[in-house]
């Protein structure tokens, strides 16, 4: 299945989830003391590119103002999630620079990464921009942290939730019952093939994480600065 198809797909599914009420509501995103946090391996957009995502995002806040939108800083696309989140992980138990050893390794002969935004899809919990990478690069890459982690004794969990293979950033989560989901859907609609911009990563970043990637939670640990 194409990219795509799977967008589409998952658009499908999730936008007829949602105007039946049959979603999912994220209850610890207030939650001062939620502890799960992990290790993450991301890119983000670019300045042009969240300036058109804060666009779309103010057309959903007018039907849907109570909801979790994402800021400008928390805006990213997962490159690999190296440990998720879980309760009580922290940065005490792990040698950082074994982790950007195997990243720096990882990254050798690495091409250009570049990702076009275009178009929107959902979950039945969230919304989603929907991003196209150009070429392999970045399935490359995430191959070869796959191998090198998996051949060292580090702590690391990849795809143990699921294989990562779109490059989508989460703008929206549902935070509490929706007043207006077809009005939503609508909005959404909108956008449907909205071309947010295209952009070459200059930077790849290692970050220490709450589930939700705050800024104000995220401890940098390193760039790795590509091209």
């Amino acid at each position: 299945m194409s990219l795509a198809e799977h967008y589409n797909q998952l658009y499908k599914t999730s936008s007829e989830a949602i105007l039946n009420r049959n979603y999912s509501l994220d209850s610890k995103i207030n939650n001062r003391s939620d502890s799960r946090f992990g290790i993450t391996f991301l890119l983000r957009p670019s300045e042009k590119i969240k300036t058109n995502i804060q666009l779309f995002l103010k057309e959903l806040k007018a039907v849907e103002p109570n909801q979790y939108y994402y800021p400008d800083s928390d805006i990213h696309i997962t490159v690999m999630s190296i440990i998720s989140c879980y309760e009580s992980f922290s940065l005490d138990k792990i040698n950082v620079e074994d982790y950007i050893n195997i990243i720096q390794n990882s990254l050798a002969d690495l091409g250009e990464i570049k990702i076009e935004f275009r178009g929107v899809t959902a979950s039945n919990s969230a919304i989603m921009i929907q991003g196209f990478p150009s070429g392999e690069t970045l399935n490359n890459l995430r191959n070869k942290l796959r191998e090198n982690f998996r051949n060292s004794t580090l702590e690391q969990s990849i795809d143990s939730r699921y294989s990562i293979s779109t490059a989508h950033s989460t703008v929206m989560r549902f935070t509490e019952e929706l007043q207006n989901p077809k009005e939503l859907i609508e909005a959404v609609e909108q956008f449907r093939d909205y071309t947010f911009g295209e952009f070459t990563a200059d930077k790849l970043e290692l970050v220490f994480n709450d589930w939700y990637q705050r800024a104000e939670n995220t401890i940098h640990l390193e760039d790795f600065l590509i091209n």
